[in-house]
């Protein structure tokens, strides 16, 4: 399995602000669909955002809209996930994940992913 590597969690209080990254290969950051999960404690990973490799188009959650930006920069083969006013609900560990295909919102389509990187959000 092609490796991403999550890094930039951490713990940080309710309406302050963190950057998440996620490298890999080179053709994987600049040529793939990718996006983040996550997974809170016995709770389902649900889909949290994505930019297409084409155009760079975005998308999001609802609940995160207007506070998380995802972006990329395929010099530094990096993907970001800039994520401000964070709420407590937010805790959780952050997946990067990779796919050639389509952008979907289950976590099982994708066949990239990393080993995840815990952000807890204190009130």
């Amino acid at each position: 399995q092609e490796q991403l590597v999550e890094s930039g969690g951490g713990l940080v209080q309710a309406g302050g602000s963190l950057r998440l990254s996620c490298t890999g290969s080179p053709d994987i950051i600049r040529s793939y669909n990718m996006g983040w999960f996550r997974q809170a404690p016995e709770k389902e990973r649900e889909f949290v955002a994505a930019i297409r490799w084409l155009d760079f188009s975005t998308y999001y959650r609802e609940d995160v809209k207007g506070r998380f930006t995802i972006a990329k920069d395929n010099t530094a083969s990096t993907l970001y996930l800039q994520m401000n006013f964070l709420k407590p609900e937010d805790t959780a560990v952050y997946y990067c994940v990779a796919h050639a295909g389509v952008i979907r919102t289950s976590f099982d389509y994708y066949n990239y992913w990393g080993q995840g990187t815990q952000v807890t959000v204190s009130s």
